[in-house]
Order: structure tokens, then sequence, then C-alpha cells
């Protein structure tokens, strides 16, 4: 029903000035100033649950969603605790690393090989006496056969070298001595070197070289044949530059020439023929440097240390194979290891003791190895002195030198 119009203000209006009436449509409509009124906002619900639950078209206002977003403290709080783990692992990672081979240390093999009486002084750097033995201790009939090491008995010497590491800032050096070479021996005449491995094992080797070189030994490595193989096979094998074709029926051995990764078996054949090298004991020291050299540096490739089990084995296998000297200690040791991968990386020097002779007649010994006395006194001179290094001294890479 229509708004009845309202008469002029005061003509005839009941109650005159003072009746201002506003007459509404109660059925359909409200007051101008109720419709201008903002609605009242919507009550929240409680929950039956006794939880408050917001109205949820509700949209977040622009303070809750900053107080959402982490803050720069939440992400440094983060960024730290990022950091925490990550150096947990590293440091972890480190003491493993430091733990094995320091428990492998304590258990491995002790031999005495410090002579008695006068030695050379003790000059500046480092000498250390690593020697390859040829012992069959250890190793069933089977592996015997399968290594192809014969069944010799006793212990004799398939390898001899010095290492010399410098105090001075020169190269660390790694020198073979040809076991054939002919020397005098301590209460034993002048006979072959490994000869006196032989006589009185290592202390009078020990004594023997100390003798001969005039250098002061400060540590003795000794590893036999099944702890060699052993080592190569629990790093997967050794990558290695055949030089020619190899061929040696005693050694166990048919190889051909190239860069090829070796197992222990063909490792040990490689570094220990002689028979089918034209050099001869010369060049089998010559590949026993160049294979020890890369063994050294294949132990340090992230694909041995970053395998938990790759890595003990290796040093299980090490510490069961290798024997040291009373008085040597594991940084001893290390500077070893050391000293012949920087070898292997060229950084490193890999000599021979100068030859005069590879044939020389002997009336004890047979055909044995003689020394170019002149050029051998003045390296060991150099190396008692200390004097650094950087390039091979005359006369002491004689042949081919594998790469």
């Amino acid at each position: 029903m229509p708004t009845e119009p309202r008469p002029p203000h005061g003509a005839g209006s009941p109650g005159g000035p003072e009746d201002d009436v506003y007459v509404v449509d109660t059925r359909k409509g409200r007051p101008a100033a109720a419709a201008a009124r903002p609605s009242p906002r919507r009550e929240v619900r409680p929950d039956p649950r006794g939880e408050v639950r917001p109205d949820p078209r509700r949209e977040a206002s622009p303070e809750a969603l900053r107080q959402v977003r982490p803050g720069p403290r939440t992400r440094r709080r983060k960024g730290r605790l990022t950091l925490f783990v990550v150096g947990l692992l590293v440091v972890g990672w480190l003491a493993f690393m430091i733990w094995v081979p320091v428990a492998a240390w304590t258990g491995i093999s002790r031999v005495d090989n410090v002579p008695a009486g006068e030695r050379p002084k003790d000059t500046s750097g480092h000498n250390y006496l690593l020697v390859g033995s040829d012992s069959r201790e250890g190793l069933t009939a089977a592996q015997r056969r399968q290594l192809k090491t014969g069944s010799a008995e006793g212990n004799r010497t398939d390898t001899i070298m010095l290492v010399h590491v410098s105090e001075s800032g020169g190269k660390p050096v790694l020198i073979s001595i040809p076991r054939d070479s002919y020397v005098p021996i301590p209460e034993h005449g002048t006979n072959k070197i490994n000869a006196a491995f032989t006589f009185g094992g290592p202390k009078l080797l020990t004594q023997t070289v100390e003798q001969v070189t005039g250098l002061h030994i400060n540590g003795y490595l000794e590893i036999g044949l099944g702890g060699f193989a052993g080592m190569v096979d629990a790093i997967g094998g050794v990558e290695i530059c055949v030089p020619r074709d190899m061929k040696d029926d005693k050694a166990g051995i048919d190889l051909q020439k190239g860069c090829q990764v070796l197992d222990g078996k063909n490792a040990l054949g490689y570094v220990r023929s002689r028979y089918e090298d034209p050099l001869g004991d010369i060049g089998r020291a010559t590949r026993q440097r160049q294979f020890l050299g890369a063994l050294m540096k294949q132990s340090a490739t992230p694909s041995t240390v970053l395998i938990p089990w790759r890595y003990t084995t290796f040093v299980d296998a090490a510490s069961g194979g290798v024997a040291v000297g009373e008085e040597t200690s594991l940084l001893d040791a290390y500077r070893v290891l050391q000293a012949m991968r920087a070898v292997s990386s060229d950084e490193g020097l890999s000599l021979t003791v100068p030859i005069a002779d590879m044939a020389y007649p002997t009336d004890n010994a047979g055909v044995a190895v003689k020394w170019d006395s002149e050029r051998a006194l003045a390296l060991f001179h150099t190396l008692r002195d200390d004097q650094p290094l950087t390039e091979p001294p005359p006369g002491t890479t004689p042949g081919e030198d594998p790469k």
C-alpha cells in the first residue's frame, strides 16, 4: 500500500508543528536511516568441542599474512640449523677417516729393524726404507697357485726402495735399489744386497743400506705378496698404463700394451716380472715405483675414501699385509704414502741408483749389478744434506720410465 501524502506542515495537521509523524509501510521497507547503517559483523559460532571456529568466508588481513610468513629471524635460525647438521656430518666423517687407520695401526705387525752400534748422523729430512718381501707366510696353497708365487721358503726381498721426504722444500724422492746390487754386507763380506735380508732380516738390511748410502734410516715398512694383492683388490683394482705387451708364465701374466685396470693377481705379476723385461731388474724396479705410486693415489680418491666399506677393507688389507719397524710411527707411514702419491702425480721424483754395469761378474754371487760409485755417492750426499731436488740427478733415470 503506498505511503499517504503528508499534509503541508502546519496546514490542518493535528497537533500542529509539534506533531511531525513519519508514516511507514510496515509490510515492506524500513527507515532510510536504518538502511544506511552497516550490517553487524557475523559472530563466531562456538564449536561444540570447545574450539572457536572463525568464519571461513572471512579473508585474512594483511597483518595476519605478515604473521604467517617466516621473518628474517626464523630464516636465520633454520640456516644455522642446516649448517650445524652439515658440520656435524663433516666432523663425523673426518673422525671416521682418522679412527679407522689409527685403530688398524695398533694391530699392525712390528719388526726389529734398528741396527746396533754406530749409525749415520740423523740430519734434516726423513729417510725411509720400503721393502717388498717375497714371503709366502699367511698364503694358502690355493692362494699361492692363484698368485703364481711358487713355494720358496724363507724371506727374500723383491723390492728395496729409499723414500726421502725433504724439509727444505725439495720434491719427495723415491729411489729403487736393485736387489742384485753388489755391496758390502756387515760381517758377511760383499754380496747381493737382498742377501742381507736373508742373512739377518730387517735389522741387517737396514744396517747395510745405512752403511752404503751414509743416510740415517728413520723408518721401515715391509709389505708381503698377499698383502699387496689384497690392497689392490680392496679398492677395486688400479689403473696402470702397461708400456708393452707382457707375457710371463713365471709371473702369471699375459697383458696387452695400454692403460687398463689390474686386479691383485695381475698387479702382483706386473711388479714381479723381470725375465721378459729387456732391462731386467732395472725395468722391474721402474714398474714397481710406477705401480706403488698409482696404488697410493687410487687409495686417496673419493671412490675409496667416501665409501666406508671400501675404505675399511683397504685399511684392513694394508694393516694385515704390512709390517713396520718398532720405532716407525703412523706419521712416518703417512709421509711415505704422501711421497708415493706425489711421485704418481709428477710432483715427486722417481729414481734409480746410478748403475755402471748391469751384468757385473762376481766370484761368489754370479752376475750382479754394479753401482756408478761417483754418481751414487753424489746422490746420497745431496739427500744427506737435504739439498732441494727438483730434477733427476745424472744417471738416475736409465732406460724407460713408463708414465
